[in-house]
């Protein structure tokens, strides 16, 4: 683990190479994870095209020995609520042994050669800690084709409060690996933290 300074600099030199706000980006996560040590981070902007506008949307994933933080930072365009184009950052701090899932997705290309160690070609990393769950449902059947009974629905309830893509090709093989660390520090966090005392 890097020292508390070194990572918040790296963090902070995160921030600004993103290019993204990133005064306003530093300040709402610096108020958010106050005095503690930060011991791993992820930045990641994405860019979106919607009609003629393009749109930029900023994630930063701060881990700390108690906490995890995620900042959401959007721009809008102007609209009738307001005359300038505007942005919006929210900060919500998630205590470790909340954390119910981290999983982490890898695709990789040629998996009959693969050799330890490559470098995936995109990850997808989710995250779920019961803010927003996802309930997928559908008819339920009783399998005879030929009744035509209501056995109501059948579905899956997923949490999934945060999904974050990261390909080699859109964000560089520097953000895959900066993903995969997170992950793995993300990971061994909530082990530690959900162990029962000793």
């Amino acid at each position: 683990m890097a020292k508390s300074g070194t990572t918040t600099q790296g963090l902070r030199t995160a921030i600004e190479r993103s290019g993204y706000y990133p005064a306003l980006v530093a300040e709402a996560v610096e108020a958010a994870v106050g005095g503690e040590p930060i011991a791993s981070y992820l930045v990641h902007q994405e860019t979106t095209f919607d009609s003629n506008e393009v749109r930029r949307h900023v994630t930063v994933l701060v881990l700390t020995g108690n906490r995890f933080i995620v900042s959401h930072t959007d721009e809008q365009a102007a609209d009738a609520g307001s005359p300038s184009p505007y942005a919006t950052t929210s900060t919500e701090s998630v205590k470790l042994a909340s954390i119910s899932s981290v999983v982490l997705s890898r695709v990789v290309a040629n998996p009959e050669s693969y050799t330890p160690g490559t470098l995936p070609r995109e990850v997808v990393l989710t995250i779920g800690w019961g803010a927003v769950s996802r309930i997928d449902l559908e008819p339920a059947a009783c399998g005879d084709q030929n009744c035509d009974a209501d056995h109501g629905y059948t579905g899956n309830s997923t949490a999934d409060d945060l999904s974050l893509r990261v390909s080699e090709a859109g964000d560089g093989p520097e953000a895959v690996r900066q993903t995969l660390r997170f992950a793995q520090s993300l990971s061994e966090a909530t082990a530690a933290a959900s162990a029962p005392a000793r």
